[in-house]
């Protein structure tokens, strides 16, 4: 009796991933593998179920060892603007140039899609990332890696009580291009009444 169940979970396991390949070769065929087309709602639906089954168990039930204080926050906000923010903003809204372009684009992190996740399941995401999609693999087996992914988790759980003023405050954070710093740093001398720039050009 026992091998039966098997057999039939098996077998509808196989017919979950087919139907999932066969969504995928649809959606391809019509749009030449684009990245512009969007996902369709069955493509997003498949792909967070085989997420989902894709995370062991013993993940999912883990409990988060990080301290839910101000300063874990503090720690974890300065970590997501520094590497996560490129691709899902400092709100975790996904509206930036990268998350928009993506396939598919970056979540809202601050809807039920996200916020439902147990929290392990989250620090297993941050740890192994997502196939065939955007998302890296961040773990790298040591004690602060471990330890910032679960502080993340933190930061993750907030995003949707994110105010204005902590948004303004990680974008001083954010990495910054040689041509973005140069224009900052113009835009502080003019402000500090420094024509150093200036005379430089001039000479």
């Amino acid at each position: 009796m026992r091998s039966f169940i098997w057999f039939l979970a098996g077998g509808g396991i196989v017919i979950f991933v087919a139907g999932g390949v066969l969504i995928f070769w649809v959606a391809a065929f019509e749009s030449g593998f684009s990245a512009r087309v969007p996902p369709s709602a069955m493509e997003s639906w498949l792909a967070r179920r085989i997420r989902h089954f894709s995370v062991p168990e013993s993940a999912k039930r883990l409990a988060n060892p990080a301290a839910d204080s101000e300063e874990v926050l503090a720690q974890a906000s300065a970590h997501w603007a520094d590497h996560c923010a490129g691709c899902h903003a400092n709100n975790g809204s996904g509206d930036i140039a990268m998350g928009r372009q993506m396939y598919p684009p970056a979540p809202d992190m601050r809807k039920a899609e996200t916020q439902g996740l147990p929290d392990g399941e989250l620090f297993y995401i941050i740890q192994n990332g997502i196939r065939f999609t955007g998302m890296p693999a961040w773990g790298n087996g040591g004690t602060q890696d471990t330890e910032d992914s679960w502080k993340l988790v933190r930061f993750i759980r907030h995003l949707p009580a994110m105010s204005a003023a902590e948004e303004r405050k990680m974008k001083d954070m954010n990495p910054r291009t040689p041509d973005e710093f140069r224009e900052e740093q113009e835009e502080r001398d003019f402000l500090n009444g420094n024509d150093s720039h200036e005379q430089t050009q001039h000479h």
